[in-house]
């Protein structure tokens, strides 16, 4: 077994702080050796690899160089080249991904950290289906969730609503756990145009307002979905083109990684400092599923990181262009 595929194999066991730090230098020096625009990156920087001894040290990617650069490693064919969304006039990310089955072993180990067999859910899209936008690294998530669920219900919703709504009020689901998982919007047009009422829904939503509606707090859009699916609680994912594993947060935007994600945040002002647990800065992310790519992105997010590792996210960088998962409708 070559050295990549045996680290392929040990980000999905690690179990401690000491086993994730380990594998992550292992990967930052593979990373900088095969990588060429971070290995360009590095090189500007001045920064001896040598002298590199904890992840606190490592640099990270702007995530802009997605739009104009292919961060990969080494030269190979692609499996999928994932694509952000964006407006006309923007640059989009591209993430080229040459093993499609990293992303799927990310996604589906976190899914079953956090939420158990998807088997025993019905897993329900607020988003456009697979066929209309089949590079966006969302929507080919949610569709393998949607194969992997034993109920002929799951699928995708975009445009029917009514359909949607039959579905979740459908006597015969509503012993079923279901995940309805959907962009801000379209989830606020649902509990403005309908009435629900399913005890086993979880409502999940993935970010997107700017440029549809109004825009609202995390608190405001939260108390506005509680009330309309009549739940306690409003669940988040937190994923990006750029990388291949997603955190999710159970309410209150309160986010948890999988055991291969972590997040740093870095002083607004200086980009290559860390500011300590409890203090807004920008969100670093460490992504060791993304191997065959660049592991460490620094995000254009704001957030704040806690003692036990979950964080929050508070906002963009105000020169930030707009984010794609709240385009994906339009």
């Amino acid at each position: 077994m070559d050295q990549k595929k045996k680290r392929i194999e040990q980000l999905f066991r690690i179990k401690n702080n000491t086993e994730f730090e380990s594998l992550a230098l292992q990967i930052f020096r593979y990373q900088v050796a095969h990588n060429e625009i971070y290995k360009s990156y590095i090189k500007a920087l001045k920064i001896e690899i040598k002298n590199i001894s904890g992840i606190s040290e490592i640099p990270f990617l702007p995530i802009q160089l997605f739009k104009n650069h292919e961060v990969v490693c080494g030269k190979f064919v692609p499996e999928m080249i994932f694509e952000s969304s964006g407006t006309t006039g923007l640059n989009t990310s591209k993430h080229i991904i040459s093993d499609l089955s990293v992303y799927q072993k990310s996604f589906i180990k976190s899914f079953n950290k956090f939420y158990g067999d998807i088997g025993q859910y019905c897993i329900l899209g607020l988003l456009p289906s697979y066929l209309e936008r089949n590079n966006s690294s969302l929507v080919y998530m949610v569709n393998e969730l949607i194969k992997r669920s034993n109920l002929p219900q799951s699928g995708f919703y975009r445009d029917n609503y009514e359909a949607l709504i039959s579905v979740i009020n459908s006597k015969e689901l509503s012993d079923q756990p279901i995940i309805l998982i959907g962009v801000s919007f379209a989830l606020l047009d649902v509990v403005e145009n309908y009435k629900l009422n399913n005890p086993n829904i979880i409502v999940m939503e993935t970010g997107g307002m700017k440029g549809k509606r109004k825009e609202l707090t995390r608190e405001e859009l939260h108390q506005d979905l509680k009330k309309g699916f009549n739940v306690n609680a409003i669940h988040s994912e937190y994923g990006m083109t750029e990388i291949l594993s997603q955190a999710y947060s159970m309410g209150e935007g309160i986010f948890y990684t999988p055991n291969w994600m972590r997040i740093l945040i870095r002083d607004t002002n200086d980009p290559f400092c860390n500011v300590d647990n409890g203090i807004s800065g920008g969100i670093n992310i460490i992504d060791l599923a993304n191997i065959n790519s660049c592991s460490f992105i620094m995000t254009q997010d704001l957030g704040r990181l806690y003692n036990d590792g979950s964080f929050e996210v508070l906002g963009r960088f105000d020169s930030s262009d707009i984010r794609g998962c709240n385009l994906l409708l339009g």
